[in-house]
């Protein structure tokens, strides 16, 4: 092998690209079938156009090896659970009455049964729908979409490669199914998942595929000594089968560390692997597990998750140290470009000088295309890119746009009495119970109410100047007047104005923030039809006037009963944007911090009793592996409570969380010195509050019971079956009653109805408590 074959093998390629379309019409179609008005023909149809357009659009940028099986109507890893027919028990019969309704039951739940459990992938924003498996799992194959995929593509005269959730990776992320041990580890299924495996290659290689990838993303998060005997032994057997296409292996956010010398030594025919932020350290590790001799090396040294322009120079220089350690070294991005935007070309609004340094999922793959052609050809083949490139990022490393001396003064003042409340939790609480007076397990929502298509069409007519800032207004304040109404109604003790006038949590304070750019068509999939318009962070932040001071206050004025402040948290506002790479995130934090602390204390002058600062994103936004985790957190819940610590001690602040894992991080939550948490816990049956009872949580717990993700409208009976759970690990005095998440995708009717049972469930519990004396 010589660098120079190598070279000469060089070709441009993707793992996956954003599914939704240019106009989400994917979204349309999916929610129109859900609504009735698209039916399952017409359903198929749309997909497979856009499948189809995204497969063109790529090969005329130049890449050769297109992907296929990335594609998904709901989530990919409920495509894998389908693929290998780990359905649960409930949902079998569904999906044998109809295999579309059957799957998006499984994605949703219906009236009668119940969804699966939805998470984070890995440190994304993007989730996943976890699945359920137990020691009584049959698996069977069903290559069924996998292989009309593949056949699509082939059929317009394109090289494809099936790209499909690892096997080892798909038990790691699997849980116990219901009534299943929690001690039940679903990698001792992975002997009986392997044939399936075998099966689903055999039919691709049958339908024609050269290569499959098989993802491994797990592998790079600290994994135990059986976990890599796992994995060995996993691709010892399919890399023994004979009747097989060739394997590409492939993993991403972070470097393999112990995982890669197992890969590397495993009989596949190549690896994909990441080679941006941490995971550069890949390149060292490569080479010292003795390189890919033979074998093919999938190089992803473009940055799949940012949007920033790839620093083409650096990337080369990577590449060519690479030549040496393969047979064969191909480009591509560090992840699927799923992650980012469709077209930065389409964002007319931004500044021109800060719109050369952006790359969404098309530049990306033009960059791909550009770094092939660099290192099969010589750099003088793309003489004129590198310069171009060298011209942007000099243009952004020197802009007066990304630097602001006051700013950064501010931050470099602050102290660590900044962050810390004036007087300890214990005596803060009595100062809230008295200024308050809630009844035990008071009730309350975590923000937002429905986003009616008439508030989205208020929303659009003023940008579009159909409508002038009165007629907008007056709408905005005649739906917070119904929440508030309907709220009082109901009996729901700590109220909310709804967030009519925000169109998404992270967006609506970034339109608002120096520093950030929004976007008008930079959708990213977060879920299922649930897309989001990340903000970009390409500067310093501050806040030049009050954010949310304006309907916090209104609606405050419509009742006696305490309005909760909401913000969106520090980390937060920084997980849910492109944030700049240019600087350590800790200190982009402090800045957003700095400036939602001057919110609260405005909200709190104006005479805020309760503020929520939410953070979601505080556990997807951890290290994947350990060795980082102090770190991280360290400033993470320092920037919390550098936004909250001004408040006084008779201000209850509020933050929540969800669908993540909350076990290894509960000190950290403890750290944020909040002194009310709600979290997700309906999906999972209250486990978190177990966990932080272990833990010797000290603080007021809301944990959900009513899951807002599916269109279920829960029974008294069953909110209060999951209050009366909480209860056995919190105790009254500190159990809050509330909806797992905000409830701005759901309708009005399944509202009303769900939280008239919740509060109706709080009552009766309350009610069944014992008195004291």
């Amino acid at each position: 092998m010589t660098s120079k074959s190598a070279a000469a093998a060089a070709r441009a390629t993707v793992y996956g690209y954003p599914r939704q379309g240019q106009n989400r019409e994917l979204k349309k179609a999916v929610e129109g079938y859900w609504k009735g008005r698209v039916d399952a023909g017409e359903l198929r149809r749309t997909a497979a156009e856009l499948r189809a357009a995204a497969w063109r659009r790529l090969a005329e940028a130049g890449v050769d090896e297109v992907p296929t099986g990335d594609f998904s109507y709901y989530d990919h890893v409920l495509d894998t659970s389908v693929m290998v027919g780990a359905i649960p028990a409930r949902h079998r019969a569904a999906v044998e009455a109809d295999a579309l309704d059957g799957y998006f039951a499984m994605a949703r739940g219906t009236q009668d049964v119940a969804p699966l459990e939805m998470t984070k992938w890995f440190d994304t924003n993007y989730h996943y729908l976890v699945p359920e498996l137990g020691p009584d799992t049959v698996f069977t194959a069903d290559s069924t979409r996998q292989v009309a995929e593949f056949a699509e593509a082939a059929a317009l005269g394109l090289t494809a490669r099936p790209v499909l959730v690892g096997p080892v990776t798909y038990l790691l992320l699997a849980k116990p199914a219901p009534g299943v041990t929690a001690g039940f580890d679903p990698l001792t299924l992975l002997d009986r998942l392997l044939p399936v495996y075998a099966e689903v290659l055999a039919d691709l290689r049958a339908a024609g595929a050269e290569w499959v990838q098989l993802d491994e993303p797990a592998l790079v998060q600290d994994r135990t000594p059986a976990e890599l005997n796992a994995t060995a032994r996993a691709y010892r057997e399919l890399g023994a089968l004979t009747d097989r296409p060739r394997l590409l292996v492939a993993s991403y956010f972070d470097r393999l560390g112990a995982a890669l010398p197992v890969l590397a030594k495993a009989p596949v025919d190549g690896l994909a692997l990441d080679f941006t932020g941490p995971a550069a350290a890949n390149l060292d590790d490569l080479a010292a597990a003795g390189g890919l001799p033979g074998k093919r090396l999938v190089a992803g040294v473009v940055d799949g998750r940012n949007v920033w322009i790839n620093d083409l120079t650096a990337s080369l220089k990577t590449l060519a140290t690479l030549l040496g350690l393969a047979d064969r070294v191909d480009v591509a991005a560090s992840c699927s470009l799923l992650h980012v935007p469709l077209d930065a070309t389409a964002e007319r609004d931004i500044d021109p000088r800060i719109a050369r340094w952006l790359a969404f999922a098309r530049q990306k793959t033009a960059e791909l295309v550009t770094l092939a052609r660099g290192l099969t050809k010589g750099t003088g083949a793309i003489a004129a890119e590198l310069a171009a490139n060298r011209a942007d990022l000099a243009s952004r490393a020197g802009s007066a746009l990304t630097h602001d001396p006051a700013v950064r003064a501010r931050t470099a003042a602050v102290t660590d009495a900044d962050a810390r409340r004036s007087l300890p939790y214990p005596d803060r609480a009595a100062a809230q119970r008295a200024r308050l007076g809630l009844p035990l397990l008071p009730t309350t929502t975590i923000g937002s109410f429905p986003q009616t298509g008439e508030l989205r069409a208020a929303r659009a007519g003023l940008r579009a100047g159909r409508i002038d800032t009165a007629t907008y207004e007056r709408r905005i304040e005649a739906e917070i007047r119904e929440v508030i109404s309907f709220q009082e109604k109901t009996g729901i003790d700590v109220l909310v104005h709804g967030e009519p006038e925000r169109n998404d949590m992270v967006q609506y304070f970034a339109e608002q923030l120096t520093g950030y750019l929004a976007t008008r068509h930079g959708w990213v999939q977060s879920y299922g039809t649930r897309y989001v318009r990340p903000p970009i962070l390409a500067g310093d932040i501050s806040r030049p006037e009050p954010m949310t001071l304006r309907w916090t206050s209104f609606a405050q004025s419509l009742t006696d009963r305490p309005v909760k402040g909401m913000l969106t948290g520090p980390v937060t506002m920084l997980a849910w944007s492109f944030v700049r790479d240019d600087q350590p995130l800790g200190e982009t934090a402090r800045q957003v911090a700095l400036a939602l602390r001057d919110e609260v204390d405005d909200l709190a002058t104006a005479g805020s009793a309760v503020i929520q600062v939410d953070e979601p994103a505080l556990r997807e936004t951890l290290p994947l592996r350990a060795a980082g985790h102090a770190a991280y957190l360290a400033w993470a819940t320092e920037a919390f409570r550098l936004s909250t610590g001004g408040a006084a001690p008779d201000v209850q602040i509020h933050t929540h969380m969800c669908y993540a894992e909350f076990g290894d991080i509960l000190r950290a939550i403890d750290d944020l010195d909040a002194d009310v948490i709600s979290l997700e816990a309906a999906r999972s049956h209250m486990q978190v509050a177990g966990e932080l009872a272990t833990a010797g949580y000290p603080r007021e717990v809301g944990p959900g019971v009513y899951d807002i993700h599916s269109p279920r409208v829960p029974d008294t009976a069953e909110a209060a079956a999951l209050l009366r759970k909480g209860l056995e690990a919190i105790p009254a005095e500190r159990l809050w009653v509330n909806p797992d998440c905000g409830l701005k995708t759901r309708g009005w009717p399944e509202v009303r109805e769900s939280l008239e049972h919740l509060v109706t469930a709080a009552r009766e519990v309350r009610d069944g408590l014992p008195t004291t004396s």
